[in-house]
């Protein structure tokens, strides 16, 4: 994907215009409900998807969510059935996917000769990604094990005398012992 097609891309996690603890869709699941068709407001779009305007404009300039019209006023309004693909998109994101990936998830089902073809490679790309993530979970929570417990070999540092601090860490009983994880060695050890 080149910088000229496509707007800059946010990354995937850690996007400052996020609120925090938004969580992935199970959480956004209890999203306000227009049961009236009332068109949205890209504020009330993000609002229900616990984002900002800037990430929905953003994905609008990407061409992933679409205002259906413009109010008297100039405001982008979106149906609410935007609300969900907005969310998804988000997760998408935030599991790593990039917009292309995202984009392309979206357009496949169109761009299939017939419901078999689409349905094998649907399947196939999804297959896919799980596996992808799987890798991805794996290797998180081996990395959330490790500095779980680096986090608590490192506690044991707060109650040092200081007679090792800072130049002599690598050489105290702390970082002596033989089940030091690799994140210890390297974050406090050096």
């Amino acid at each position: 994907m080149s910088a000229e097609s496509h707007p800059t891309e946010p990354p995937p996690t850690g996007e400052p215009d996020r609120e925090p603890d938004r969580g992935c869709a199970p959480c956004r699941d209890r999203l306000p409900v227009v049961s009236n068709g009332t068109p949205l407001t890209s504020g009330d779009l993000a609002r229900a998807c616990h984002t900002t305007v800037r990430t929905v404009r953003f994905y609008e300039e990407a061409g992933l969510v679409e205002p259906v019209t413009r109010s008297e006023g100039g405001h982008r309004l979106y149906e609410p059935r935007q609300v969900p693909r907005l969310s998804l998109i988000i997760d998408l994101r935030e599991a790593g996917l990039s917009l292309q990936d995202i984009k392309d998830l979206f357009e496949l089902k169109h761009h299939a000769g017939s419901s078999v073809e689409a349905s094998e490679r649907m399947t196939a790309v999804l297959h896919r990604r799980i596996d992808e993530m799987q890798a991805k979970i794996a290797c998180l929570r081996k990395l959330r094990e490790e500095l779980a417990q680096t986090a608590t070999m490192i506690h044991e540092c707060g109650t040092c005398s200081g007679e090792h601090f800072p130049s002599g860490c690598g050489h105290c009983d702390v970082m002596g012992r033989s089940d030091l994880p690799r994140a210890m060695r390297l974050l406090w050890g050096g």
